[in-house]
């Protein structure tokens, strides 16, 4: 891992401690293979795609629309039709709540938890506000995992058209039980989207054997760009779908009496995407697939239970989120009793520690256990266990300090 952490700049830098990054979870560090791709491209290949009969433009092209290939290949899609490319995991979901509309009627109602991001709650409030539907929310239990009594109950009895889930939390590192969700939700005929967005950089996904019906994911948060991520779709549901945005590269024809749209996916990409930015994460998405996640899964478990201990010895410290760690992705949220998750996060800074303090984007989650901050360490694949060293000597003094 020694190695891998080498191809990544950042940590490089010469300072009087190592850069201790624990907050992958918000966004994740680029390798030099990323960086170097957006710098080649923009200085030496850049061209608008899908439009010029010229070499720029056609290389530039193959380029982009190689990495649709890329990406199904990652995720085991059937086909790259199902492969839409977006500015991240929010605007996939977002593209989801306006191109389904037509999907549903007055009183409908969409089943998320309380577990999700604000990305995978706000879209299907804003939906139910334009259509007049429902949004209902699953229980979690103490350790911040789906109560899957509450789901089943609430499945069968409210009959939803449509179930937002995530696969991992972004707030508490749970593992939900993905699959068990995906078929109640089906033998119930509910449509399903995936959250992705926490476990794409950490599992492998395959969504022909998970069977989802959407996922989503960012290319930040796999060391690929910010401004590019992914919506995987059904062949036969993307078809059904209206557009989401009108204008170039979505048409087939355009008269004064009307258009015509092109076939998916380009249906769903209008305008000049952020070419230099998806080419980029093809570079990514080969990057963490020569690694290989079974050696990524085993040394973030190895880096979990190191921190779990580390952080239970002291009896300050209260950690959040479930007790097997079989069901944690690399996320630890933790609180020092008397000590407010800001104050820390500054203390940290000091040790040259980099942490998430806050309700990182899940305010529900948090008031379901109570909480109204928490400190957050996650992992990536360049972590390594000097930072729990550097993290330590933080705790230890904001202990001396306020306790």
């Amino acid at each position: 891992m020694s190695t891998i952490r080498e191809s990544f700049p950042i940590f490089q830098t010469k300072s009087k401690l190592p850069l201790a990054y624990l907050d992958s979870a918000a966004s994740t560090q680029k390798p030099n293979l990323v960086i170097n791709s957006l710098g080649k491209f923009y200085s030496e290949e850049y061209s608008n795609i899908h439009r010029g009969a010229y070499a720029l433009s056609a290389n530039a092209t193959d380029r982009y629309e190689a990495v649709r290939e890329c990406v199904r290949e990652f995720i085991n899609a059937k086909s790259t039709k199902s492969i839409v490319f977006s500015r991240g995991a929010t605007e996939s979901l977002n593209l989801i709540s306006h191109a389904l509309e037509d999907y549903f009627k007055e009183g409908d109602v969409i089943l998320v938890s309380t577990l999700e991001h604000h990305s995978n709650i706000v879209p299907w409030q804003m939906l139910a506000e334009r259509k007049k539907l429902k949004v209902e929310f699953v229980n979690i239990d103490s350790e911040a995992r789906i109560d899957m009594d509450d789901y089943k109950q609430k499945i069968e009895s409210l009959k939803p058209k449509l179930v937002a889930i995530t696969k991992a939390s972004n707030a508490f590192g749970t593992t939900t039980p993905i699959d068990s969700i995906i078929k109640i939700a089906h033998d119930n005929n509910s449509l399903v989207v995936v959250d992705a967005a926490q476990a794409v950089a950490h599992e492998a996904i395959d969504v022909q054997k998970m069977d989802c019906d959407f996922l989503v994911f960012s290319g930040h948060k796999l060391y690929g760009p910010t401004g590019s991520g992914v919506l995987y779709a059904k062949e036969e549901l993307l078809e059904q779908m209206k557009p989401f945005m009108g204008g170039g590269d979505m048409i087939k024809t355009v008269e004064t009496t009307g258009s015509t749209w092109a076939d998916i996916p380009q249906k769903f990409e209008a305008g000049t995407p952020p070419i230099a930015e998806i080419i980029a994460l093809g570079e990514a998405v080969r990057f963490i697939s020569s690694i290989g996640f079974d050696v990524i899964k085993k040394q973030e478990r190895l880096l979990t239970e190191e921190a779990l201990t580390m952080l239970s010895s002291f009896s300050e410290v209260e950690i959040y989120g479930p007790s097997d760690i079989s069901q944690r992705a690399g996320i630890v949220a933790f609180n020092i009793k008397s000590v407010h998750p800001h104050d820390f996060s500054t203390i940290a800074d000091s040790f040259n520690v980099q942490l998430r303090a806050g309700f990182h984007c899940a305010m529900p989650a948090l008031t379901a256990l109570d909480l109204h901050a928490t400190a957050r360490i996650s992992f990536g694949v360049y972590s390594e266990s000097q930072d729990l060293i550097q993290l330590k000597s933080a705790i230890k003094r904001s202990i001396d300090l306020f306790c």
